[in-house]
C-alpha cells in the first residue's frame, strides 16, 4: 500500500502546479515560449520537463542523439550508442527507491548494457547496480560518515514482443544481490505485461515475487495501471529513444506509472490499483493538455514540456 500512496502523492502533486516560465537552453538560445502557443517550426528536441518549483528532467544532445539526462539532485544519466542504437546507459545520482515520494539519501550508480536481436529490436538489458550509504554519525560527531558500499545487485531484463503486432508485449526481470565470495543467484523476479488500444499503451500489469534455483514462486505484489482518453496530438516522449524510455521505466518500481511515455499520444486519465487488495480500488487522476501550433503537447498533469530546435 505504501507504493500506491506514493503514486497518489506523485500525481496529485503534479496536478496542482503550473509554470509559465520563459526558458533558454544551455547555450542561451530561446526555447518554446509557454506564454503563447506558437511553438517551434521544423525539427525539434525535448529539452526540459519543468514545474513551477523545479526542473524534473533536462535532456542534452550530441547532434541529433540524446546523450545526457539531468534529473533530481543533479543526478546524471549518460546515453551511449553503437551506430544509432542505444548500447549502454550509466546512471550516477539519487532515486526514490522506497517509494515514499522523496529522493533517497543513498547514492546509486548503475550500468545497463543493451543487446538487440537480428531484427534490430531490443532483446535484453543487463544491469549492475551499486548502492552507497552514509553511516550515522559516531558521537560526539554530528556529521555522517562518507558514502560506503551498502549493496550490489545484478539484474537481467528479457524483453518480449507480440508475434501479431510486433509491439512490446512483456518484460521479465530477474534480480539478485551480488555478494563477494558467494555464488550469485537470482532471488526475485517481476513480470510486466502491456496491453494496447491502437498504438497507445492502455494497461500495464506488473507482478513481483521470489525465486530460487531459477524457479519463480507465487507473486506477492501486484499493481495494475490504466491509461484512457488518449488525445490525438503528439506526445513529447516520441522525441526520445525507445531504449532510453524503457530504461527510465525500469529505474524504480514506481516509474511503471509513467508507462504512457511509450505511446505516441497522451492519456487524459491515469489510474493505479493495488491488485492484492480484497476489493481493488483504483486511484484515478485526470488532466487536460495544452498544445503548440504543431500539435506537440506542452502541458499536462502540471508538468510543462519545453522544446528546442534541432
Amino acid at each position: 500500500m505504501k507504493q500506491l500512496f506514493y503514486f497518489i502523492l506523485l500525481l496529485a502533486g503534479f496536478s496542482s502546479i503550473y509554470s509559465c516560465k520563459d526558458m533558454l537552453d544551455e547555450d542561451g538560445s530561446p526555447l518554446l515560449d509557454l506564454n503563447d502557443n506558437t511553438g517551434l517550426n521544423g525539427p525539434r528536441a525535448l529539452y526540459r520537463e519543468i514545474t513551477d518549483s523545479d526542473t524534473i528532467a533536462e535532456y542534452r544532445y550530441n547532434g541529433l542523439l540524446l546523450s545526457k539526462v539531468i534529473t533530481d539532485s543533479a543526478s546524471i544519466t549518460d546515453v551511449m550508442y553503437s551506430g544509432d542504437r542505444v548500447s549502454k546507459i550509466t546512471f550516477n545520482g539519487f532515486l526514490d527507491m522506497d517509494n515514499n515520494g522523496y529522493v533517497d539519501a543513498d547514492s546509486i550508480s548503475y550500468t545497463q548494457l543493451f543487446t538487440y536481436n537480428g531484427n534490430g529490436r531490443l532483446e535484453t538489458i543487463s544491469e549492475n547496480r551499486t548502492v552507497f550509504r552514509r553511516p550515522d554519525p559516531v558521537p560526539p560527531s554530528t556529521t555522517p560518515g562518507p558514502q560506503t558500499l551498502l549493496r550490489k545487485t545484478k539484474t537481467l531484463y528479457n524483453i518480449k514482443y507480440s508475434a501479431s503486432t510486433s509491439k512490446l508485449d512483456s518484460i521479465i526481470m530477474r534480480t539478485g544481490e551480488d555478494v563477494s565470495g558467494t555464488p550469485f543467484d537470482y532471488t526475485n523476479y517481476s513480470k510486466t505485461a502491456y496491453t494496447y488500444l491502437g498504438d497507445n499503451v492502455s494497461a500495464v500489469e506488473r507482478h513481483y515475487g521470489p525465486m530460487a534455483g531459477g524457479i519463480m514462486g507465487a507473486a506477492v505484489t501486484k499493481y495494475g495501471y490504466e491509461y484512457i482518453n488518449y488525445d490525438t496530438q503528439i506526445s513529447p516522449f516520441t522525441l526520445l529513444p525507445t531504449a532510453y524510455k524503457i530504461s527510465s521505466l525500469l529505474a524504480t518500481e514506481s516509474n511503471d506509472l509513467r508507462s504512457y511515455i511509450l505511446s505516441p499520444n497522451s492519456p487524459k486519465r491515469v489510474s493505479v490499483t493495488d491488485l492484492t487488495q480484497p476489493v481493488p480500488m483504483p486511484a484515478v487522476f485526470s488532466t487536460d493538455y495544452n498544445y503548440d501550433a504543431q500539435t506537440y503537447m506542452t502541458k499536462g498533469f502540471g508538468v510543462n514540456y519545453i522544446y528546442k530546435p534541432l
